[in-house]
């Protein structure tokens, strides 16, 4: 595959598929990924990987983790990435408005709903059922992703030792840098061993110094705050949202506090209470989590704040993920930079393994929760179905368990 241009492939590759493909594929994932980045990712290499096989676990597993290097919702940057390979700017485009558009117009009924009727409808029952099956879903993805990516003791050990630390509640860019420098100075220096002649870069490559230079710029965007109360602006509110898109890195936890910092403690735009249903909304509905910003947006300043917040969170990964790609092609070049994203690729997918473990606390409840997930993991390894469906079949159970009383 070509750097320079991202939707060429070669001979022996499947033709690309059209935009019509490409918008359909990404539509019916933006109204069914359910259960937050790890799902989205496990149910875009279920799809995309080994039903559609447009490309190979190899290469699923370096662009993971390439968008995890990045600020950004990853599983978002992921669909875009996907899109760009396969049919350039245009198909990067479609891709995440198509995952986007999905999420932002049910978030943003609800949000009607909220200001409407001052609560949003009970979906409790739904997410009963849906939940086992993302679980089975992202479990399938992590036993694929697995045979690919821990190839070696050292890759073994690296991604156990970032679960452990994950669980611990290290800082998720911590882990993931800290991990690809590692798993690069040990991996290397065992090649020293056995050609002393190979010298090593004593810094890190060129292709890294971008992200060096980012992460000052970073931390000078966190720190420019101010705890006086503004009035409500459509400027500020987009540039607020600009900048969260920009830096932040991690789980829809970290969402939770940059949120608070800005909105509740510094621009007095909303409460705590408001705060938290705004976030429990981006939870349970399908697609982004970063779709809290389209409820926020709504309820300080209607359905233009909406547009406009929604469209400021997402605005920097369709800028990001063309400068990675363009990063990755020098990568290629660099043994340390190789290195490094290999022990990165191993961080990521210990990073799903920590949510799967989490998310399992509060999916496998009963015994019918549990044989949901067993049920679905064992129909998705012996026939390998559109997950979508499973998604269906998962609701349907919880409305049934719901409609006699099992929930």
């Amino acid at each position: 595959m070509s750097d320079a241009n991202p939707s060429a492939v070669s001979p022996t590759a499947p033709p690309p598929p059209s935009m019509r493909e490409v918008a359909a594929i990404f539509t019916r994932l933006g109204f069914t990924a359910f259960g937050g980045p790890a799902a989205h990712i496990a149910m875009m290499r279920h799809e995309l990987v080994e039903r559609r096989q447009w490309l190979d676990d190899h290469r699923f597993a370096d662009l993971l983790g390439l968008v995890n290097l990045i600020p950004g919702p990853s599983s978002t940057e992921l669909a875009i990435y996907l899109g760009y390979l396969r049919g350039g700017w245009p198909g990067l485009l479609l891709a995440g408005a198509c995952f986007i558009l999905p999420a932002m117009l049910i978030v943003l009924a609800f949000a009607w709903a909220y200001v409407t009727f001052g609560s949003t409808p009970a979906v409790g029952w739904l997410l009963y059922g849906i939940k086992p099956v993302v679980l089975a879903i992202i479990a399938q993805a992590l036993t694929g992703l697995s045979r690919t990516i821990l190839r070696g003791s050292l890759a073994v050990a690296c991604a156990l030792a970032v679960l452990a630390l994950y669980l611990l509640g290290v800082n998720v860019l911590a882990l993931l840098l800290g991990a690809g420098l590692l798993f690069a100075a040990v991996s290397l220096a065992r090649l020293t061993r056995v050609k002393p002649a190979t010298a090593l870069p004593v810094a890190l490559p060129g292709p890294f110094s971008p992200l060096a230079r980012l992460i000052p710029a970073c931390l000078a965007a966190l720190g420019a705050t101010t705890s006086a109360a503004i009035p409500f602006s459509q400027l500020t509110l987009f540039l607020t949202f600009l900048k969260i898109g920009a830096v932040l890195y991690g789980s829809g936890y970290v969402l939770l506090a940059f949120l608070r910092t800005d909105l509740v403690q510094n621009l007095h735009w909303l409460t705590d209470h408001q705060l938290l249903d705004a976030v429990s909304i981006g939870q349970f509905t399908p697609g982004p989590v970063f779709t809290t910003a389209t409820f926020i947006g709504y309820l300080v300043g209607g359905l233009p704040g909406a547009l406009l917040a929604t469209l400021a969170i997402f605005l920097p990964a369709f800028a990001f993920v063309p400068a990675i790609h363009r990063l990755a092609a020098l990568m290629r070049r660099s043994a340390w930079a190789r290195a490094i994203l290999a022990g990165v690729n191993a961080a990521a997918l210990a990073l799903m393994a920590g949510v799967t473990f989490q998310l399992a606390g509060a999916a496998l409840v009963d015994p019918l929760t549990w044989l949901l997930a067993l049920a679905a993991l064992a129909i998705l390894l012996r026939f390998k179905p559109n997950s979508a469906w499973l998604i269906a079949a998962g609701a349907l159970a919880g409305f049934l368990a719901h409609s006699i009383g099992a929930v």
